[in-house]
């Protein structure tokens, strides 16, 4: 359509400039009637130049405004799924479902605090139907975020629940419909089903895939998926590749992937590093200490220049590029309970629990932070807060 127009609005410039051209005459002497025609003549000719021109500007402007429009379209498009940071204004999002059917071997769940696991029930079986009380409470706390998010206009995505056949192949090694941070995530334009490490959370992916082919075919994201991970050696081999969402934090060009060798490692990172570093982006592996299960337990961006930390948990120091930073330290105990993944709206806004409003929320209320408070005990005592409930499909200025 460019093409066309562009050639049409060249050969109406010609045409005019070719009239323009014919209208002008030589200063020589003319009788009273030969001065008569040629003015008729003149003025004629001068109304097809200006009609010429008209139509050229009118073609101009048509052209424009078709140069203009597809450039919208192909804005919308690219923007459709786009994150461009961790404080991007957020303005689409899945929300995770809360379903469980927890493994009754827990020998892997040690990042979790220890009387989360002493007081684990219902082992090997869906949560709502060995402890419904509880299961009431949790999507309580779910709808309650939702409540925030939808106050500040952000769309909400829901998973699928966990079909009957999904369920009845968990009660062995648990399956997990709970957290959907981590089986995907969005780095600009990109899309990636990720890898999980551990056993009853492997096809968690599986309830929002239905989303991410609805949302992304059709527009000009970019849909991919980590290599499934090599068990060859077994269900708990440490080959991977493994990369998951809570690990992947991004600062514009910049993506940070934690690994502390619970969940993401390094041939996860390499991976990563081969699908974006073509395109411009930095990754950084970022090692953490072996009680941590994600980066984003460990740190959390809330603007340009202010950050939630807790440096104990990193091995070589928290990554350069935000020494300059404000930064409000959190104690590594506190990891466990999820005190730093908390998540922010845009720059201003930002969600965390109200166990932690004397501390991070105060801190970052003294910053100008709109702090937004909401009961997360059980979705926290699973090993998520709201970071790890939540997966941008749209975060952009």
């Amino acid at each position: 359509m460019r093409k066309s127009l562009g050639l049409y609005v060249l050969v109406i410039s010609m045409l005019a400039l070719s009239l323009v051209r014919c209208s002008v005459k030589e200063d020589v002497p003319a009788s009273s009637e030969e001065y008569t025609v040629n003015e008729t003549k003149d003025t004629t000719e001068a109304a097809a130049a200006n009609e010429a021109q008209a139509t050229e500007a009118t073609a101009v402007e048509e052209y424009t405004t078709a140069q203009e429009t597809t450039s919208q379209a192909n804005e919308t498009d690219e923007n459709k799924i786009y994150v461009e940071s961790e404080f991007a204004p957020l303005k689409k999002v899945v929300v995770a479902k809360s379903d469980l059917v927890a493994p009754t071997d827990t020998s892997m769940l040690g990042f979790l605090p220890k009387e989360t696991i002493e007081r684990a029930t219902s082992l090997g079986t869906l949560l709502s139907v060995g402890d419904p009380e509880k299961q009431k409470k949790w999507e309580q706390e779910r709808l309650d975020l939702i409540a925030v998010l939808e106050k500040y206009g952000v769309e909400i995505l829901r998973p699928r629940d966990l079909t009957e056949y999904e369920i009845e192949s968990g009660k062995e090694h648990g399956v997990g419909n709970m957290f959907v941070r981590d089986p995907f995530f969005t780095i600009g334009p990109y899309v990636i089903e990720g890898s999980i490490r551990l056993q009853h959370r492997t096809n968690e992916v599986l309830p929002v895939r239905d989303i991410l082919t609805s949302q992304v075919y059709g527009t000009n994201a970019i849909y991919v998926a980590v290599p499934r991970a090599d068990t060859s050696a077994g269900p708990n081999s440490d080959a991977g590749p493994f990369l998951e969402g809570g690990d992947v934090i991004v600062y514009n060009k910049n993506v940070f992937v934690g690994n502390s060798g619970r969940a993401s490692n390094t041939a996860g990172v390499q991976w990563l590093k081969q699908l974006l570093e073509p395109q411009g982006y930095t990754v950084t592996e970022v090692k953490l200490t072996p009680d941590v299960l994600h980066l984003d337990c460990a740190m959390s961006l809330v603007r340009e220049g202010l950050m939630i930390v807790s440096e104990e948990a990193f091995v070589d120091g928290v990554p350069e590029i935000f020494d300059g930073w404000d930064k409000i330290k959190v104690d590594p105990e506190q990891i466990k309970y999820l005190a730093l993944n908390g998540l922010p709206i845009d720059d201003k806004t930002y969600i965390t629990d109200y166990m932690f409003k004397d501390t991070i929320g105060g801190e970052l209320e003294k910053r100008g932070i709109t702090v937004e408070y909401v009961h997360f005990d059980i979705s926290r005592s699973y090993g998520g807060s709201f970071r790890c409930s939540t997966q941008p499909l749209l975060r952009a200025w």
